[in-house]
């Protein structure tokens, strides 16, 4: 094995890719919640201006896409491949929003942990040489994942204080070998974990121990601390599974500190918006890595980010078949310095 392994997960890029661009967009509550500021583009329309919803979510792809070309001066055959995924049954959210781009084309899913894994493979394919410039981009719409997930929208069914709310978003990065930063330097490929949690309204819990899983291979391969970060953010564990990732960690002896938090907590304003446990969705990691953390780190806020997105790896056929969820978390180190 050559020397960019770093133990039994971690890869440090020898050849660190630069992010060149990234977009985001949002939907209505997205743009009344505290980071607002930091979207490209709010819809008030749940449609976006398409028929249907599943539409709508092909639709926010394919406009980040186009943004984060546009700011990166680029045009579709400027990129070598594109990276996406979603929570739609065969990922046509990323497939039929893409399809007119005509680029090489990897469908990924990793559930809410998508724009961790899509940024980790492109990183991966630049560092390799396989690639110049490549797009990891991933989306998430609540009513599309209502109805494919739990009850139609129009039932208005009662959800327990535990759920989490799914994010009308999407987001792209566009990474390139070389440019103004921030950068890859590490990728941790998660591992599945799976404790038995068979609650579908509480995906905290079933993710909290696939996050602790990666985020102590990273700290263990790499000898990194939690200190050495400005940032630790996970994707979507809310309020519950945030606090059950800390409590892990202080019984290691581990302090997490306060770098530690976590995307669903930060999205929305959960006492005035009445989002329970905090925000969901693979579009809510991905919103808030185009928009918040990348922009802060350009502006030199944070110098480096662990960023660690959690997947539930369920379906409604196994969760009707009473089957646990198993759960993943794919970690990506970004510095603002190439290292």
């Amino acid at each position: 094995m050559n020397d960019k392994r770093l133990g039994r997960q971690t890869v440090a890029l020898a050849h660190p890719p630069s992010v060149l661009s990234f977009s985001n967009i949002g939907g209505k509550f997205e743009g009344q919640g505290p980071l607002a500021d930091f979207f490209d583009e709010i819809s008030n329309d749940s449609f976006f201006g398409e028929k249907t919803w599943e539409k709508a979510e092909s639709a926010m792809q394919k406009t980040v896409l186009q943004r984060a070309l546009e700011k990166a001066e680029l045009t579709p055959e400027d990129l070598d491949y594109i990276l996406a995924g979603d929570l739609l049954n065969q990922c046509i959210g990323s497939s039929f929003g893409l399809r007119d781009f005509r680029v090489p084309f990897y469908g990924l899913y990793g559930a809410c942990s998508t724009m961790g894994e899509s940024l980790s493979l492109a990183s991966l394919l630049i560092d390799g040489g396989y690639a110049d410039r490549a797009a990891a981009l991933t989306s998430s719409h609540f009513c599309t994942a209502e109805r494919q997930y739990r009850m139609p929208v129009p039932y208005g069914s009662q959800r327990t204080p535990t759920a989490q709310w799914t994010t009308t978003a999407a987001g792209c990065t566009i990474l390139g070998s070389d440019g103004p930063g921030p950068y890859v330097t590490h990728v941790t490929c998660g591992r599945i974990v799976d404790k038995g949690i068979t609650d579908a309204n509480n995906m905290g819990a079933a993710m909290a121990p696939a996050a602790y899983d990666t985020l102590s291979a990273f700290f263990r391969d790499t000898g990194y601390k939690p200190a050495d970060f400005d940032l630790i953010l996970t994707g979507d564990l809310g309020e519950l599974g945030h606090a059950i990732v800390r409590d892990f960690f202080q019984r290691d002896g581990v302090d997490m500190g306060p770098q530690f938090q976590d995307c669903g907590l930060l999205l929305y304003d959960r006492k005035h918006q009445d989002m329970h446990a905090g925000a969901s969705g693979c579009g809510c990691s991905a919103s808030v890595l185009n928009g918040y953390l990348l922009r802060k780190m350009r502006e030199g806020k944070w110098k480096t980010i662990l960023f660690a997105p959690t997947g539930a790896l369920l379906s409604p056929t196994s969760s009707g078949q009473g089957e646990s969820i198993p759960s993943i978390c794919h970690a990506v180190r970004l510095s603002a310095v190439r290292e």
